[in-house]
């Protein structure tokens, strides 16, 4: 096995690097999270002619929520696509064959019957991992059980070269927090959220899990990786609950970092639930009406169980007219409003700019986000219409602009039948915006959709996606997209 992948990596390092050989280190490929991705000759006419890759054949163990990253090895052509599974596997695979490059047990994942609730079973690794193309390392969660069966979130990093845990790791996640005198009990500390690589530091949050079972907080972590892994700094919120719950977990805008939390328990006076929270290096408090926002009707939305942090929330760069920008931020809820704040002045308790109801049920996965010189677009799915038109299982475009009034409106919308996280592909950055989204848990099948209008560009090929989760994240990498389903990944080219 070791000759295998020192071959390998000879034959890769041998290859010119093309153009677009773009290594996908983060989830959405990006920290601020927008899922834009640039895929050369995947214009609207091409998108017809997506097809499911039959050269590329690739099998994994395990059931996957975790979006797929690509790594390209320097000097290589080609590079891997780097899977984690609940079954504590990590694999790189051959992004052109799907041929297994490397595989790594870790600890073994935790059994729901370890757990105080969920539903999955069993739980490894959730969240999406991130690299650190630096250092050609892979930073992960997993959720695993000790040789006496006690849970532990323990957080790795990997070898991209070879699979191989680094010396010094893993680093126990309850044991460095207990050692920091802050409590964190990993059996009901539930992690489903991408990790961040923010200022050569990594941000791991947490939330709960299904069922909202025993004493957990809405939880970020901060950890230095060097010269040994130790915690430099966390966050949590003061009242039980209020999970960090999105599959992005933390976007950043390169300033600073954007959690958001859901519903807290047991509190009439607001302890960081339902809430939008900036956060810097070092993850002090900030008490400042401009460091942290939430709606007027937390309490409500506490006792409805309608979190704001079903989705992380999005820094956006919004165009004005004639050629400047804005900064924005905005954030998703279960109750289907769109809250869009000043990214300078989040505002305080009530203190967004504009509310439009975008959704008539739960919004709770990832947007994407593409922008033109009029608006920035985000889209997003759901589980019920917007308006009479988008009735069932729907994706839905919103237009967020510089406007004084209604900033915030519904470009168009498309019923399917799904529930995955969408991405946005252009050509070259701007051109030929296609909105992709698999419909996890429903048609199971692949959808493209043209960016600007929201005609139908693609569907579903004839092909079934057996196994993919409702939060499905789709991957664009080395001229395909690639969708990851329990124990398979699918490649489709054009």
């Amino acid at each position: 096995m070791k000759l295998c992948m020192i071959a390998a990596l000879a034959c890769l390092a041998a290859l010119p690097r093309s153009a677009d050989a773009q290594s996908v280190v983060t989830y959405h490929n990006s920290p601020a999270r927008s899922g834009l991705y640039t895929v050369p000759g995947l214009n609207l006419t091409a998108a017809a002619t997506l097809h499911q890759d039959t050269k590329f054949n690739a099998t994994v163990s395990g059931h996957v929520y975790a979006q797929p990253l690509y790594w390209v090895p320097p000097g290589a052509t080609t590079g891997w696509l780097i899977v984690a599974t609940e079954s504590n596997l990590v694999y790189a695979l051959n992004a052109k064959t799907g041929a297994q490059v490397w595989k790594t047990q870790l600890a073994a994942a935790a059994p729901l019957g370890a757990l105080g609730c969920g539903n999955i079973d069993p739980e490894g690794v959730t969240g999406t991992p991130v690299i650190d193309p630096a250092t050609g390392t892979l930073y992960l969660d997993a959720m695993t059980v000790t040789g006496k069966g006690a849970p532990r979130q323990m957080l790795y990093a990997l070898s991209l070269a070879s699979g191989q845990v680094l010396p010094s790791w893993p680093l126990d996640v309850q044991a460095a927090m207990v050692a920091r005198r802050a409590g964190f009990p990993s059996k009901y500390q539930g992690e489903r959220s991408a990790l961040q690589l923010f200022g050569g530091n990594l941000y791991v949050n947490y939330a709960g899990r299904f069922g909202d079972c025993g004493p957990y907080n809405g939880t970020v972590i901060e950890f230095s990786p060097s010269p040994t892994p130790s915690i430099v700094g966390s966050w949590k919120t003061r009242a039980h609950g209020g999970g960090i719950w999105a599959q992005g977990g933390i976007a950043s805008d390169g300033t600073s970092l954007y959690a958001t939390t859901g519903n807290t328990f047991g509190s009439t006076v607001w302890r960081d639930g339902e809430a939008v929270v900036r956060l810097t290096p070092g993850l002090a408090r900030s008490t400042a009406k401009k460091d942290y926002f939430t709606p007027s009707n937390w309490l409500t939305l506490d006792y409805e169980d309608l979190d704001l942090g079903g989705t992380e929330a999005l820094p956006l760069s919004v165009p004005t007219n004639p050629s400047g920008t804005v900064s924005r931020v905005l954030a998703l809820g279960k109750d289907g409003n769109a809250y869009l704040m000043d990214a300078a002045n989040l505002g305080g308790v009530g203190g967004q700019l504009a509310v439009f109801h975008a959704s008539n049920s739960e919004i709770i996965t990832e947007p994407a986000v593409y922008n033109t010189a009029a608006s920035t677009k985000v889209a997003f799915t759901n589980y019920a219409g917007p308006t009479a038109s988008c009735s069932g299982n729907n994706l839905t475009m919103l237009n967020v602009t510089s406007a004084a009034s209604a900033p915030v409106s519904i470009a168009w919308c498309q019923p399917i039948s799904g529930g995955g996280a969408p991405i946005v592909t252009t050509t070259n950055g701007t051109a030929n915006p296609i909105v992709w989204v698999v419909g996890a848990e429903g048609d199971n099948q692949l959808h493209g959709f043209n960016a600007l209008t929201g005609a139908t560009v693609f569907s579903g090929g004839g092909v079934s996606l057996n196994g993919v989760r409702h939060l499905s994240t789709i991957l664009a990498a080395n001229r395909h997209l690639y969708v990851a389903a329990d124990g398979k990944i699918y490649a489709f080219t054009f």
